[in-house]
């Protein structure tokens, strides 16, 4: 068995596969998505917010209740939740009194 099926028609060596660099693309965009997934989700554990203290905010609210004129305002904005405060950043609404 000759060994010319092997060859190419150009009559060149045929080149292994790991050093075609086209070829070495696919398995490093994978790894490249692999490392990125392995890195957000390091990133998410280690960067989660607190809880926050239900009993913590409640006093400060109402140290911020004690309070009169422009303070309690800006006391008041101060403590809003965070999805409050980014929806009306440009004209906060201060919480009610109650």
């Amino acid at each position: 068995m000759s060994n010319t099926s092997l060859m190419p028609s150009s009559g060149k060596a045929a080149v292994p596969w790991w050093k075609i660099p086209q070829v070495l693309l696919i398995p490093g965009l994978l790894l490249t998505g692999v490392l990125a997934t392995s890195t957000m989700v390091v990133l998410a554990v280690n960067g989660q917010d607190p809880v926050l203290d239900k009993e913590v905010y409640e006093r400060e609210r109402r140290a911020a209740l004690a309070l009169e004129g422009q303070a309690r305002i800006d006391a008041l904005m101060a403590a809003q939740p965070a999805h409050q405060g980014r929806n009306h950043a440009a004209s906060p609404v201060v919480p009610s009194a109650e």
